[in-house]
């Protein structure tokens, strides 16, 4: 460590809340505190140059799970249970939307469709028995019908003539959402120190001792919020979950409006500035996948290239422009984790893939455990 006094003096000394990472539940755990706590000194740590998981590096949608998602939910939760995770990702969305507004962070409600293969027929014919059973289910929570049956409009081929739509699913600038957050928590004289890497956390009686790999410090509290890194932080119930991404090149005169779900959402697309973005595959191999290390497998890039020329873009030539991918945070339960680990020590990950819809609210109540 080679900083001067004005330097830990400013940044490192008699610090309140220290926050592992950078995403959307850092950064609103960080402005919860700030609202609790105005006087707290609080610091964000963020190993990445922009924060580095999943915040910046998703699709955008403002959703909160597909027909069969929640069919499949019901199998292996009570109906109970399968609610309050609607309800979470449903409450989510309006806090994030609250707090940034729709017009900063780009959001349009285009609707979200649920395409079905022509394989995937007992899936199609089963989403559409059970449609209305679920609509009934979701009225406690929208007062309203969510899902609809429409004919395939926007031409795409090698799936089933129809497909499901979701009213209240929509889209976001996720880059837009993320540059909002991070001004709201520089405004409010939250510092943040990137490209940082917290290799370990060792709690004390009234403080914990914080090891990076720049320097050493101490904090009265530390509330960690790195989702799909946190098993190296000794948090095994979070397993990382890579998601590979690419996007195509302007095409002109794009008729494709929305977000969608493909093949139980293990694949899902959008327009965006008269693009494609397309993501998923991560069912091709699931142990490939679990890694923190960020980069694209030929397996799943040929595929995405296969399902984006057949299914579609059929009739449109198209060029990919760009590729990247996200570290999500998942387990055997699909519960988020928000709890405290020791007297100092809180934590709230495994965010299941729905960062952008329960990010705020795990956020808010990560902090509210203090």
């Amino acid at each position: 460590m080679n900083f001067s006094y004005w330097e830990y003096k400013t940044w490192l000394s008699n610090i309140d809340f220290t926050i592992v990472g950078s995403g959307i539940v850092g950064l609103s755990c960080a402005l919860r505190l700030k609202q609790k706590f105005p006087a707290a000194k609080i610091l964000i740590l963020e190993r990445g140059i922009l924060p580095n998981g999943a915040s910046t590096k998703n699709a955008g949608f403002a959703c909160f799970g597909s027909l069969s998602e929640i069919i499949d939910d019901l199998k292996s939760h009570t109906e109970q249970e399968a609610l309050q995770l609607i309800q979470k990702r449903y409450t989510g969305l309006q806090l994030l939307r609250k707090t940034l507004g729709d017009q900063v962070i780009n959001y349009l409600p285009h609707y979200g469709y649920e395409l079905f293969t022509l394989d995937d027929q007992t899936l199609f014919e089963e989403c559409i028995s059970k449609k209305e059973e679920i609509n009934t289910l979701l009225k406690s929570i929208f007062k309203d019908t969510v899902f609809t049956v429409q004919n395939n409009i926007f031409n795409f081929k090698n799936i089933q003539p129809q497909y499901l739509v979701n009213q209240y699913e929509g889209q976001i600038d996720t880059g837009k959402m993320m540059e909002a957050l991070l001004n709201k928590v520089q405004e409010a004289g939250i510092k943040i120190l990137n490209s940082c890497t917290v290799t370990a956390i060792q709690n004390l009686n009234t403080s914990v001792k914080i090891n990076t790999d720049q320097f050493t410090f101490s904090s009265n509290k530390v509330l960690i919020a790195t989702n799909g890194f946190a098993e190296q932080l000794g948090l095994q119930k979070v397993k990382p979950a890579r998601a590979q991404v690419l996007i195509t090149q302007p095409i002109k005169d794009l008729h494709i409006k929305g977000t969608f779900h493909l093949d139980k959402g293990y694949y899902y697309f959008r327009n965006i500035d008269n693009r494609i973005l397309f993501g998923g595959g991560r069912n091709l191999d699931f142990k490939a996948e679990e890694t923190t290390n960020f980069g694209q497998t030929q397996l799943v890039q040929t595929q995405l290239e296969k399902i984006l020329s057949e299914v579609i873009l059929p009739d449109t030539s198209f060029e990919i422009e760009h590729r990247w991918s996200g570290i999500m945070g998942v387990g055997q339960k699909k519960e988020a984790v928000v709890k405290q680990i020791s007297n100092n020590v809180y934590c709230g990950v495994r965010l299941g893939g729905m960062g952008v819809a329960i990010g705020s609210l795990i956020g808010t109540e990560l902090a509210d455990l203090l």
